[in-house]
């Protein structure tokens, strides 16, 4: 017997767990007492033994389970319930972004027709200007060529005076001289003083003439200093709103491209590069000094109309970059770009777009303008469209379950192009959309919200 039973701290160790079994095992018979479970055939009768710890086994696996069913349950009733206001709230965040945009849209709309009204203004104040000062040149002008003429004409009346003066100097020794000889002397002279005279009045008369010219004239340059400083006035309060109206146009558009990492410079010359025919609606325009110094007005003019090519071509520029939404209907976002949980396998994964989430065929829009490179079934993207755009950036969409366009087709910013799906390796209805720059993947929301204060 000896060789059946452990010895030494074996045995000791052994009696403990025994003892602590046989305790364990009364202590719960006294709230589940063994049980038995007879089954009876017609040949023998069988039972099975519940011992206490399989009843409490049994209930305990009864209650994880119950625990389980209540947990689940809560857990899916709180997620629908917080599904349902997220999309409530998405909905009323997507209204409000639509009535912003359309604030937006109705701003730019009213600021476009001012900076053009305003633009027409200074066209007109330009042609008054310039013809102001065609006629305060010819005033200039006459007013000079009287000045000129009133100097001839005193010059040619001091001559007469002196002529006069040494007339009558020879009539008074005519006189002098012996009485036989002053009669035929006196008849020739007096001929010769009267045509004088009326030379002399004629004079004065054309002299007080051009006196008076010359008031008027000098009268009119008055009142052609006083119009042109109105006017100029006027035309620098017209170059002020067309300055302001610039700086508002052109500061959003130039924080949008700075927000989204795009370099402004690069961007625009580029633009500028695709834009470059001769007489096409991008060259730059400028006012012409004819080889002068240029004024003021001129420099400021050249200045706006320096910010009015930059505006065109932001604006070329920002229809071919994808600042817009691919889903314009209600949405929500279901993952973002970034590590993120594998739906399919459960590891940590690198998620190079962003998922929206809609109703099953809903319209899948393009972001920008560019040609579509792919319009078909890829792996796990399922049906794909592809497009490329300008200045490198390439955009996805992906799990469609119908493809509107072809390889190869020119497409505009808001063209329809698919409709949303569940294609490929995909676990319910959304579309993947991804921004690609120089083959490198983005963030999405960088464009997206980029834009928020532009469009």
């Amino acid at each position: 017997m000896s060789g059946l039973w452990p010895h030494g701290d074996g045995d000791k160790e052994y009696r403990v767990r025994t003892t602590l079994a046989i305790k364990t095992n009364a202590l719960l018979e006294k709230y589940f007492p063994e049980r038995r479970i007879f089954l009876k055939s017609d040949q023998d009768t069988r039972f099975i033994r519940l011992r206490p710890v399989v009843q409490l086994s049994a209930y305990a696996g009864v209650f994880v389970v119950v625990g389980w069913a209540i947990v689940a349950s809560a857990i899916l009733m709180m997620d629908s319930i917080g599904s349902g206001n997220f999309r409530e709230q998405a909905k009323r965040d997507q209204r409000v972004y639509q009535e912003r945009l359309n604030a937006i849209s109705v701003e730019r709309d009213t600021r476009a027709e001012e900076a053009l009204a305003a633009q027409q203004r200074f066209n007109t104040a330009l042609e008054q200007i310039s013809v102001m000062q065609s006629e305060l040149l010819a005033s200039e002008t006459r007013r000079r060529e009287l000045e000129t003429g009133i100097e001839v004409i005193q010059a040619t009346l001091r001559g007469t005076m002196k002529d006069r003066e040494t007339a009558r100097a020879e009539v008074v020794a005519l006189k002098s001289e012996g009485a036989g000889e002053a009669g035929p002397t006196a008849a020739a002279v007096l001929p010769q003083m009267d045509f004088m005279a009326e030379a002399l009045a004629d004079t004065a008369a054309e002299r007080d003439q051009i006196l008076a010219d010359a008031q008027d004239a000098l009268g009119q340059r008055d009142e052609l200093e006083i119009e042109l400083k109105l006017t100029q006035e006027r035309n620098d309060q017209i170059f002020r709103q067309l300055e302001e109206a610039m700086e508002i146009s052109v500061e959003p558009l130039d924080k949008m491209f700075r927000n989204a990492g795009m370099p402004t410079d690069s961007i625009i010359e580029q633009v500028r590069r695709g834009y470059s025919g001769q007489g096409g609606p991008l060259t730059p325009i400028s006012f012409s000094t004819r080889g002068e110094e240029p004024t003021p007005d001129e420099l400021r003019a050249n200045k706006l109309l320096k910010q009015m090519d930059q505006l065109n071509l932001y604006r070329i520029a920002a229809q071919q970059a994808p600042f817009a939404s691919p889903v314009k209907s209600a949405f929500r976002f279901t993952s973002g770009y970034g590590y993120r949980r594998d739906p399919k396998t459960g590891g940590r994964r690198m998620h190079n777009g962003t998922d929206f989430a809609a109703p099953h065929g809903t319209d899948i829009f393009s972001t920008a303008d560019g040609v579509v490179t792919h319009a078909g079934w890829q792996s796990g993207f399922g049906r794909l469209v592809e497009i490329q755009h300008a200045f490198g950036i390439k955009t996805r969409y992906a799990h469609n379950t119908r493809i509107r366009v072809k390889v190869g087709q020119r497409v505009s910013r808001g063209d329809h192009i698919a409709d949303m799906g569940s294609t490929g390796r995909s676990t319910g209805t959304h579309l993947h959309y991804e921004i690609r720059v120089n083959g490198r993947p983005v963030n999405p929301m960088i464009y997206i919200k980029a834009a928020n204060n532009v469009f």
